[in-house]
C-alpha cells in the first residue's frame, strides 16, 4: 500500500516545524492516530479529520483533499473534449441539483444517504456530496449534448 498521504502529512508538518504532539495538539487528532498515518499503518482519514488537519497545518484543503485521493484532477483529456454548457443548460442544472437535496433534505423522502437525510449529516459530507452531484450533472449534460448533438451543429 502507497503512503502518499502519510509522506505528504510528515512533509507539511516538518514544514511548520511541528511535532505529532503539537500537530495533535492544533488538530485535536491523537498523536497516535497521526504516527500511523504517516507511517502508512492506517489508511487515509475520513475528511472531517482532513479538515482538521489542514486547518492546523494552513493547508487549502482542496490540495489535501486531492493528495488523499477525494478529488481527482478534473482536466483530464476527455472532459477537455466534451461541448461547453450554455446559460439555460446551467440553470437547468441548479434546478435538478436544488429538488435533488430538497429530495434528499424531506424525512419521508425516498432519497437519503447511507441512510441520513441530508440536514443530519455534517458540514463536510454535505459539501462533498452536494458538490458530487452537480459534478456528476454537469458530466451527465455535456455528455449527453455532444452523444445527441447533430454534427451539422458541432463546433
Amino acid at each position: 500500500m502507497t503512503n502518499q498521504f502519510g509522506e505528504y502529512l510528515k512533509a507539511k508538518r516538518d514544514e511548520k516545524g511541528y511535532t505529532i504532539n503539537q500537530l495533535s495538539l492544533y488538530s485535536g487528532i491523537s498523536a497516535a492516530q497521526l504516527s500511523r498515518i504517516e507511517n502508512g499503518k492506517r489508511g487515509i482519514p475520513k475528511a472531517e479529520n482532513i479538515q482538521k488537519l489542514a486547518e492546523a497545518l494552513s493547508i487549502p484543503y482542496d490540495e489535501i483533499m486531492r493528495v488523499a485521493g477525494y478529488y481527482k484532477p478534473n482536466n483530464t483529456k476527455q472532459e477537455e473534449d466534451l461541448p461547453e454548457l450554455s446559460d439555460k443548460e446551467e440553470r437547468d442544472i441548479a434546478k435538478d441539483l436544488e429538488k435533488m437535496i430538497n429530495n434528499l433534505s424531506n424525512d419521508d423522502a425516498y432519497s437519503q444517504f447511507d441512510g441520513r437525510a441530508i440536514d443530519e449529516m455534517d458540514k463536510e459530507d454535505r459539501e462533498l456530496l452536494i458538490a458530487s452531484l452537480e459534478n456528476s450533472l454537469r458530466m451527465a449534460k455535456r455528455m449527453a449534448k455532444q452523444k445527441f448533438t447533430p454534427n451539422k451543429y458541432k463546433k
